[in-house]
């Protein structure tokens, strides 16, 4: 499929949990063992999703140049933990679902599990600026350090990091290129503005 392509139905009812601040007490550790992963096809290249078996660990989208990224060899192919995160992607895609709703264990520091906690509080079909973020995260001064947490985030899409834009409206870096984060962006908004 092409990244281009209008994947919004407009006569389709929208899944509209209640919105919810999340914080990182919401964020579970990741359990030890092996790394459990799945790929799927999604409009924007396959999409790696691993974890724990229990909780997601990570979304990853393919590299800018649309190659896949390498998984671990020790990593094990099980896609029986994926089948909501999965459904739920497909659904966000579809432009059915606004909020995700699965267990995530994302692995970072204390810092980088506030930025992805306060990522999460950004309204879908809205963006916010890493200044802006930087403020509610009750440090005003410290918003290249929330873009340097925001670029390693681990759970793309589910942890909308590509809500980030620049403090003067421009699109800033995103690890799976520039055209996928106009498409996310493109996605809500359409999605949005068809629900209102």
């Amino acid at each position: 499929m092409s990244i281009e392509q209008d994947v919004l139905p407009l006569d389709m009812a929208i899944e509209r949990p209640a919105p919810r601040r999340v914080g990182v007490e919401e964020f579970r550790t990741p359990l030890p063992g092996p790394t459990r992963y799945t790929v799927m096809d999604s409009p924007v290249g396959e999409l790696t999703l691993f974890g724990d078996g229990e909780a997601l660990g990570g979304v990853s989208t393919p590299a800018k140049d649309g190659a896949p990224r390498p998984v671990p060899e020790d990593w094990v192919s099980d896609p029986a933990p994926f089948r909501e995160a999965v459904r739920q992607l497909n659904a966000y895609f579809a432009g059915e679902l606004t909020t995700f709703d699965l267990p995530l264990a994302p692995a970072g520091t204390p810092w980088q599990l506030r930025v992805w906690a306060g990522l999460t509080t950004i309204p879908y079909g809205e963006t916010s600026s890493y200044g802006q973020l930087a403020e509610e995260l009750g440090r005003p001064t410290a918003s290249r350090a929330v873009g340097m947490a925001n670029g390693r985030n681990p759970i793309s899409i589910i942890v909308p990091c590509h809500r980030v834009i620049g403090a003067d409206g421009t699109l800033t870096g995103y690890a799976g290129g520039l055209e996928r984060k106009k498409f996310f962006l493109a996605l809500e908004a359409r999605t949005a503005a068809a629900h209102r």
